[in-house]
């Protein structure tokens, strides 16, 4: 049964609570009790108890955006998105409608606590919906359809339907995977006054162009709290994001130049949205690099005061005009995305991350993968997620090193609290293409910058590498470029040949000058995510 119908169940609930070890028929009769035997407000506690996270859990949400940063593969990295998005669960939202027919006391406590229970009417794929409406309770309603399935005729009609009880409304989540679907937006305009969530996502491999499907100007929903749109364009003079100040998550794709916003038009809209806890921009396009050269940068900074999580991705330009003008007092975790270039000149980014009191770092991974490379830096060792995270897409690893090493050689030392780093190699189908030998200064020049570290993991694709760079020349001083390194672990893969004394001349080296680096050999890591 797809939804609640009005009338009493007439089935009976046969569970039971036992209260010990049962040793025969008769005290087994009486050692039990029916569940029946609760009163109204301790099942009114369970059926709270038991309420599922439902609509938006923010924390699960963080969740898949960090396992989304684990690029594996360039050419994986889209249909891993497209998996995770086709396995989504069962709309929870659902979970009151057995309960509610398992007798008419239980419906009854149900019903009568809707608000506490925060009860919903779910419209999803195959709900009839006009009979939904015409038998059930006037709930809120949420409009659910963001799976990877075709969205019949019955369905839209459903949607449209669902979607005229504007003051029922309360989520909006729909993954638009055919654009002659758009037509469906159309219909979101005017006045929503208790949706909370509007969640629309345009699947772009479905697309040829730039298409311009747009949101009603005139949509208002004041009380919105969740906005995530790919693939839409809000039009000039918008409604939406004037009206919606009480927004705490904010996504926003511009994937087609009609959708761009410039830096300064996107920070004037959110310096009136003070609740924003999350801010999530993605910019596919280089030719805005053009515009944005000319392009009036504001005078005034905007301060975003319970910004908790930023994620930036595009190009350097535009996130270094957005950087540079937002304060975050409160900022936790930042997210950047940067697209290949010839060189990175970023200083407003590496500014801003010094400068952000709660972005400080004891711990480093740097990984690096066919489809680009990574920093990830985390508070201290026993945390689960980061506090910053850095990538740039594509190049080979000779290029991957020197892109690192160019983003942050800067005055700002924001690694000199690192004490721990590891080197991963994440690439799982080799290509000769990706890899180069890459020159030993290029090495340095990044690890220069972690001169603090006095741990040091690396993986067993880079012994050979590391142990090269690590050896000092002649003329070079032994504590370069890690002059506070002590202990230095290095992952032996069953594949590998012997690499006993790989780093012998810079233990050597290092033991001459009286500061000796523990050498540790580790087997191949059960998990490759735990480093220290």
């Amino acid at each position: 049964m797809s939804y609640p119908t009005p009338s009493t169940s007439s089935l009976q609930s046969t569970e039971t609570i036992s209260r010990g070890p049962i040793c025969s028929e008769s005290q087994q009769q009486s050692s039990t009790v029916s569940i029946h035997i609760l009163d109204d407000d301790s099942l009114l506690n369970i059926f709270y108890l038991y309420r599922p996270a439902v609509i938006f859990d923010e924390k699960e949400n963080q969740e898949e955006n960090d396992s989304d940063n684990d690029h594996d593969d360039h050419d994986s990295e889209e249909g891993d998105r497209n998996y995770r998005r086709a396995r989504v669960p069962e709309v929870p939202e659902r979970w009151w409608y057995k309960l509610a027919q398992v007798c008419q006391r239980w419906r009854r406590i149900i019903l009568g606590s809707a608000s506490y229970l925060q009860l919903y009417l779910v419209c999803t794929y195959g709900t009839p919906v006009a009979d939904m409406l015409a038998h059930s309770p006037p709930l809120p309603l949420i409009i659910d359809f963001f799976r990877a399935r075709e969205i019949t005729t019955e369905d839209e009609e459903g949607i449209l339907l669902a979607l005229e009880q504007r003051d029922r409304v309360r989520c909006v989540r729909l993954l638009i995977t055919d654009p002659n679907l758009g037509n469906l937006i159309m219909t979101i305009d005017e006045e929503y006054p208790i949706l909370e969530y509007l969640i629309i996502t345009l699947w772009v491999q479905t697309l040829e162009g730039d298409m311009d499907l747009m949101l009603p100007a005139i949509l208002q929903a004041p009380h919105l709290r969740h906005l995530i749109l790919k693939g839409f364009v809000l039009p000039i003079g918008s409604r939406l994001l004037a009206t919606a100040v009480g927004l705490v998550t904010l996504t926003f794709y511009m994937e087609y130049p009609s959708a761009y916003f410039e830096p300064d038009t996107l920070l004037q809209r959110i310096s009136f949205m003070p609740q924003l806890e999350t801010l999530h921009v993605v910019l596919p396009h280089h030719d805005v690099e053009r515009q944005l050269v000319h392009t009036p940068i504001m005078t005034r900074r905007v301060t975003l005061p319970y910004l908790h999580r930023l994620v930036l991705e595009g190009v350097s330009n535009y996130i270094e005009a957005i950087v540079c003008q937002i304060s975050t007092p409160l900022l936790e975790a930042l997210d950047i995305r940067l697209f290949p270039q010839h060189t990175f000149f970023v200083p407003g980014l590496v500014q801003f991350v010094n400068t952000t009191e709660n972005l400080k770092f004891d711990c480093a991974k740097l990984k690096f993968s066919g489809g680009g490379v990574s920093v990830d830096l985390y508070p201290h060792t026993e945390a689960k997620t980061h506090s910053l995270f850095i990538y740039v897409d594509g190049g080979n690893i000779g290029w991957q090193v020197s892109s690192m090493a160019q983003i942050f050689n800067s005055p700002y030392q924001i690694f000199s609290t690192v004490k721990h780093l590891a080197l991963e190699h994440r690439v799982y189908r080799w290509s000769e293409r990706w890899y180069n030998v890459v020159d030993r200064t290029r090495w340095r020049e990044l690890l220069r910058l972690f001169s603090n570290v006095k741990t040091l993991h690396v993986d067993d694709e880079f012994v050979e590498e590391l142990s090269h760079t690590l050896r000092p020349d002649d003329g070079e001083l032994a504590l370069e470029p890690l002059p506070g390194l002590q202990e230095l672990t290095y992952y032996r893969k069953l594949r590998s040949g012997d690499t006993s004394d790989a780093f012998t001349s810079f233990i050597d080296a290092r033991q001459n000058t009286g500061r000796p680096v523990t050498l540790v050999r580790s087997n191949p890591r059960c998990d490759p995510e735990l480093w220290w």
